[in-house]
């Protein structure tokens, strides 16, 4: 089966084609870094308007690299949410417009379920049905959380953020550190070289106990980020000297802290869950001290550690097209593409048990 992934629900405008949920033959992402760069981040209406010019050229170039005909394409797979209603209604109208031309189906996927998706793109990764019961950290500048993933598409919500997400985190501390956009890369390579041990930045709910979120989720696997912000910004108040200094070492000591938050939440959710494999996905997945405590926590506990490659951590069309391909080829199906949700959830709340 080779399905033709589209993926635009943020700022990057991405297709792939993809044989059978993990041949990957082919993978295009147009970014929009350079034009959002100046704003600190995403503006809606410069990311349409981006994904509207770079669209056509896009998908045209995956299906070259690809080395296929367009009859040989068996459907289209679209990501329909979450994401920027703007954004997602763009690659909706144009995966609706080729599979009319091509006479083939046009399918919606979760962005959230596509990202787990991603570490099937590792060669050396196990068939999915091998790797459940799977504990999941979903890590972007949109979305933090901790999925149990029973089956393909069958998933169970343990945790949240209860604020920002950690990409979103990581962008406000390169922004008050003056070090520009994306944050999770330029934190990282400012971290180089610095001391994490300089500042002692709060792990957001890092002593919270025996209490459950309004949805039901255990405080103690959630994430809270927006203090973290707020004592990076407390202290260069109080600290004025100590930029540009102290770059690397309040780099690395902000890394630090959005890395250990992260870590002790999946650390927990491993002994509750009892979970022998643990996986990583999304954006903040490629951060390197996020893999050397996920690396060192696995090792502890004995339990596998799925990676998505770095080629497939942040926004693509090749996690789009293979769970579409797997979720087909395992018979659960996919949902037709009908119509942008931009608060999508991996999980209805009355299936969360």
């Amino acid at each position: 089966m080779i399905v033709l992934g589209i993926e635009t629900s943020c700022d990057e405008t991405a297709a792939a084609v993809v044989r059978d949920g993990v041949d990957v033959l082919s993978s295009v992402v147009n970014s929009q870094i350079a034009s959002h760069r100046p704003y600190g981040g995403v503006v809606p209406e410069i990311a349409s308007r981006e994904h509207v010019g770079s669209f056509p050229v896009v998908v045209a170039e995956a299906i070259a690299q690809a080395g296929v005909g367009w009859k040989e394409i068996d459907a289209v797979a679209v990501t329909h949410g979450p994401g920027l209603v703007s954004s997602l209604l763009i690659g909706l109208s144009g995966a609706r417009a080729l599979g009319q031309v091509l006479g083939k189906p046009v399918w919606g996927v979760n962005h959230v379920e596509a990202h787990i998706a991603g570490i099937f793109l590792d060669p050396d990764a196990p068939a999915p049905a091998e790797a459940c019961p799977l504990l999941v950290l979903m890590v972007s500048g949109g979305h933090s959380c901790l999925v149990e993933m029973r089956a393909l598409g069958k998933y169970r919500l343990l945790g949240q953020t209860l604020d920002d997400a950690a990409g979103e985190c990581l962008d406000k501390g390169a922004n008050l550190l003056g070090l520009g956009y994306p944050g999770g890369p330029v934190i990282e390579r400012a971290a180089q070289g610095g001391n994490p041990a300089y500042v002692k930045f709060p792990r957001g709910l890092e002593h919270a106990k025996n209490r459950t979120t309004e949805n039901g989720l255990d405080i103690e696997m959630c994430f809270s980020f927006s203090g973290l912000k707020t004592a990076l910004l407390y202290h260069l108040k109080k600290h004025p000297g100590d930029l540009p200094g102290h770059l690397a070492d309040l780099a690395a000591s902000y890394q630090e802290a959005v890395m250990d938050s992260l870590a002790l939440r999946v650390e927990r959710a491993l002994v509750a869950t009892g979970a022998h494999t643990l996986a990583c996905v999304g954006g903040v997945a490629r951060n390197a001290v996020l893999r050397a405590k996920l690396e060192a926590m696995a090792r502890r506990h004995r339990a596998r550690l799925l990676l998505t490659p770095l080629a497939y951590c942040t926004d693509n069309a090749a996690m789009v097209a293979a769970i579409a391909g797997l979720r087909q080829l395992a018979g659960i199906g996919n949902p037709p593409a009908l119509e942008a949700d931009p608060s999508l959830p991996l999980v209805e709340e009355e299936q969360n048990s």
